[in-house]
């Protein structure tokens, strides 16, 4: 059994006189137990929408989402506890500390964890008798992670929680996350566009742009797979137009990412990141 899976799903924002308009059109993954699952995409690409969907914050056009196996609205209410959110704006009130933060969970939780959540505000150096508004948004941040480890929730879903932090912040973060997954039983889902945080945390990533996933797979395997070459465009016309699955031009040459079994004998091969990847795959816009 997977922690999420989603099926087909569709969200239209029709076009206004302040908005252009939006659309997620069939959307489709799942997210395996024990697994960290990273929703890349530049702003706007869909990922907060679809994150959304996921947690009915708004209501899908279509498709279905089963969370644990669960997919109607009231066995989704029986399982609160069992997932822990956190999003880019935390929306505790400015004037709480973390103490009267407890007082609030320890009535919404059924399993909330008072000992749990004091010693991972220690840990995150987050002063419990501070009121919110004075805290730092990493230190916000922490707070919201540390309010979702604390109700011994098996899936976290999070929207975007490094963004804006500095990378020794976003580092302990991912320490966090790494931690959590060790129980084979939890399981991640985390948005980002700064891809460089979810390469270092990802097994699966799913990358999505401009409304549509453009592929959904596990990390290790995506990395084999494809390969960074930099040649002329006459280099580059030998090998075959489907396996090029995005190239960025210059007066100096290509550089494209390409399968690697379609690269010819004496051509170099180069390790990609996933940022080279996301980024050579959106502007191509190519599916798998």
């Amino acid at each position: 059994m997977n922690a999420i899976e989603v099926r087909n799903l569709n969200k239209l924002y029709k076009a206004n006189k302040v908005s252009s308009g939006f659309e997620l059109k069939d959307v489709s993954f799942d997210l395996p137990y024990g697994c960290i699952m990273g929703l890349i995409g530049e702003n706007g690409a869909g990922k907060s929408t679809t994150i959304k969907l996921i947690l009915d914050i708004i209501e899908k056009d279509s498709g279905t989402i089963r969370i644990f196996g669960k997919e109607s609205p009231e066995e989704l209410v029986l399982a609160k506890d069992d997932i822990g959110v956190v999003i880019d704006e935390p929306v505790f009130h400015d004037s709480m500390t973390g103490a009267q933060i407890n007082k609030i969970m320890r009535s919404t939780y059924t399993n909330w964890d008072e000992a749990k959540f004091f010693e991972l505000l220690e840990r995150f150096g987050v002063e419990k008798g501070k009121r919110f508004k004075t805290l730092s948004k990493g230190m916000k941040m922490k707070m919201s992670i540390a309010v979702a480890l604390s109700h011994k929730a098996k899936l976290l879903i999070m929207d975007e929680p490094t963004s804006g932090l500095d990378p020794v912040i976003r580092n302990d973060i991912v320490d966090i996350f790494n931690e959590f997954t060790r129980d084979p039983q939890n399981s991640v889902l985390i948005s980002s566009h700064i891809v460089s945080d979810l390469e270092k945390l990802c097994d699966y990533v799913a990358f999505i742009s401009r409304g549509q996933l453009l592929l959904c797979e596990e990390k290790d395997r995506l990395l084999e797979r494809y390969a960074v070459v930099y040649c002329s465009a006459d280099e580059l016309a030998a090998i075959s137009e489907k396996a090029v699955k995005g190239k960025k031009e210059s007066p100096y040459g290509v550089e494209a990412v390409v399968e690697r079994s379609a690269i010819p004998e004496g051509m170099q091969a180069n390790p990609v990141s996933m940022e080279e990847l996301f980024v050579l795959f959106a502007k191509e816009g190519k599916l798998k």
